[in-house]
């Protein structure tokens, strides 16, 4: 991987931001608080938005995205786009010889994301996926804890993660399959699949239902449950819903020696708290120590922090695009499961030729 290409003598990353909504917001917060780089633009197909957020950071805006990934002076790119957004200019920016972190989902399907990395290999640049969640700290805690072998070999991991919509929510473009990729799985249920990634590894096995429960957006999803199974015979379990009425976060790990609890992601999701519980014997009840964490969310600018040094140290990040790939490829089996009805077999391969079967 190339390393920051700082050239023409400048001293500081320049960032290009594409898409100005509410996330591109909390995106251009996050780079503003380092030193290490600059807000060179901000685009937006709605002028009058990027405008506003250049505004806020003393920076250029454009309507024209194009023209801001191409630009010379330009050494990174983050795409805040909607879904059906993020591969078209991920592309384009990775080709120009830009570093990228592109929002999850990272594109609609495993296939449509394999052209982005096989652009970022050749050009030689950073390319990251947006799983902010891996930077939040009762999660990366249980992260910690679990690689220092605390609770054993893992058997099971269960995530439930949910919200309730909002007026007008089946208006929106997550309702639209062919915009969005899908429903709730590729709004909060990737996120989930990215840390079951995370702490287990691939999976061979998924097995899954999706429902339209509430919400008119059919053939989108308002819930989904999945089950996968690694390698290691240890099972995931998903439900990510649209209709649970209120702001829900929840992820436990049990391994042979104990379990790993967290609770909430801070704000309207409750206070962000992880459960270590421990048993010394088979049966034993175990005992429980509780960490709090009442502090702001800053997990988007760690993981900013995380790409800068993976662009600077010339490394590949956490939650890379190939990670990114591999949790689409378990989205299209999980929509493939719940479509056939029937346990489909990952296969082993991670290359598009894989990806490229669909759903």
């Amino acid at each position: 991987m190339r390393r920051s290409g700082l050239t023409s003598g400048r001293e500081a990353i320049r960032v290009a931001l594409i898409g100005a909504g509410r996330f591109g917001a909390k995106r251009a917060a996050a780079i503003s608080k380092s030193p290490r780089c600059t807000l060179a633009v901000v685009a937006d197909t709605n002028l009058q938005a990027a405008n506003g957020l250049a505004g806020q950071f003393a920076c250029e805006a454009t309507e024209d995205w194009k023209s801001a990934v191409t630009r010379r002076d330009v050494d990174a790119v983050v795409v805040s786009t909607p879904t059906y957004r993020l591969a078209e200019v991920s592309l384009s920016a990775a080709e120009s010889g830009k570093h990228v972190l592109a929002e999850k989902p990272f594109a609609r399907s495993a296939a449509e994301a394999w052209p982005v990395i096989e652009a970022a290999r050749r050009s030689r640049v950073c390319l990251k996926a947006g799983y902010n969640h891996r930077y939040h700290p009762a999660l990366r805690g249980a992260h910690r804890l679990f690689a220092e072998g605390r609770i054993g070999r893992p058997l099971t991991i269960q995530c439930f993660y949910g919200h309730g919509g909002r007026i007008g929510y089946d208006q929106e473009w997550r309702s639209r399959p062919d915009l969005s990729g899908g429903g709730q799985l590729l709004d909060q249920g990737v996120h989930a699949l990215d840390l079951f990634g995370w702490f287990l590894g691939d999976f061979e096995e998924v097995n899954a239902m999706v429902s339209t429960a509430f919400w008119p957006i059919a053939p989108a999803e308002d819930n989904v449950f999945a089950t996968l199974r690694a390698p290691s015979g240890a099972v995931a379990q998903l439900h990510a819903s649209w209709t649970y009425w209120k702001n829900k976060f929840s992820c436990t790990l049990i391994g042979e020696k104990g379990y790993l609890l967290v609770d909430g992601l801070g704000g309207s999701y409750g206070p962000e708290r992880l459960c270590l519980g421990v048993r010394k014997n088979p049966g034993e009840v175990p005992k429980e120590e509780w960490s709090d964490f009442p502090g702001r969310d800053d997990s988007l600018e760690l993981e900013w922090q995380d790409f800068l040094d993976s662009i600077a140290g010339g490394q590949k990040p956490m939650s890379d695009g190939e990670d990114a790939a591999r949790t689409l490829r378990l989205v299209d089996a999980i929509y493939r499961a719940a479509k056939q009805g029937r346990t489909i077999q990952m296969e082993t391969a991670n290359e598009p030729a894989a990806a490229e079967a669909g759903r």
